[in-house]
């Protein structure tokens, strides 16, 4: 399985060293060339690939962690999403419901992505808990999942799994997924909960 994080800010940078912790190759992007990510990649773990926008987006699975409206730029670099899991990152805080069309906000950015499967994940951690040891005092933390494709939400839970995270399925999208969506000018209940699973 190939991976790439799109979006290389603080949320990306934290995705990045979860994937060099566990010794996993990913590619990442941004908006701007690739010669100007590399040295913060390469300072992070030589398995962090900065590449342009238009190669990383090769990848099987593509972490989402730009700006709420940019998701629309990242899904037209692209011809064909077909069979792709799109891990949504994304918050859309401050993003009015009419402009949502009153959608669950991943269900929004779905529509952008049409023929990818897409998996709402590690968006309610900020970057800085993000960046941390996954695994403290016996137990694991704890990434919240929700899609609306069984098999994806088995691809995601197992590389939530590998990169030493506990996953917790909500459901589908528009049911459990609510809970990890910010609406309007108001957060989810579970956002910027910061939650261990105890070993059995």
């Amino acid at each position: 399985m190939s991976y790439a994080i799109v979006g290389f800010g603080t949320v990306g940078q934290a995705l990045a060293r979860s994937f060099s912790r566990s010794g996993f190759e990913v590619a990442v992007a941004s908006t701007r060339p690739a010669k100007a990510i590399e040295p913060t990649a390469w300072v992070i773990g030589p398995g962090i690939v900065a590449k342009s926008l238009e190669d990383a987006l090769s990848a099987e699975v593509v972490l989402l962690a730009v700006p709420f409206w940019a998701h629309r730029d990242v899904a037209k670099a692209v011809a064909s999403w077909q069979g792709k899991i799109v891990i949504d990152v994304t918050n859309a805080y401050g993003v009015p419901l009419p402009d949502l069309d009153n959608l669950p906000s991943s269900a929004a950015v779905a529509k952008a992505f049409p023929g990818a499967h897409l998996v709402k994940a590690f968006n309610h951690l900020p970057a800085g808990v993000l960046a941390q040891e996954p695994s403290t005092d016996g137990g694991r933390r704890v990434i919240f999942l929700s899609g609306d494709h069984e098999g994806a939400m088995t691809t995601v839970a197992t590389l939530v799994e590998q990169l030493g995270y506990a996953p917790v399925s909500l459901g589908k999208l528009a049911e459990g997924g609510q809970l990890v969506q910010a609406r309007d000018t108001r957060w989810a209940p579970l956002i910027f909960q910061d939650l261990f699973k105890k070993a059995a």
